[in-house]
């Protein structure tokens, strides 16, 4: 065995959801079963981002959104 060990940071690539997608929640409908956790649903209407305070996936918009309310 190695002397030295690597912390190895996760990396999670950015969900991209069209405006017909949303709202947004976690997990979502193709996610596999070991993933699983509490629905939440992301609040992107800030920044266009947001991140899942359970498993840290970040979804982000993408195209045109429009605002109905």
């Amino acid at each position: 065995m190695s002397s030295t060990s690597e912390t190895r940071v996760p990396q999670f690539e950015v969900i991209e959801v069209k405006a017909e997608d949303l709202p947004v929640y976690c997990p979502g409908p193709n996610s596999p079963l070991w993933s699983m956790h509490p629905r939440v649903y992301i609040d992107t209407s800030k920044t266009g981002t947001a991140s899942c305070p359970y498993c840290s996936a970040t979804y982000k918009v993408v195209g045109e959104t429009t605002h109905n309310h």
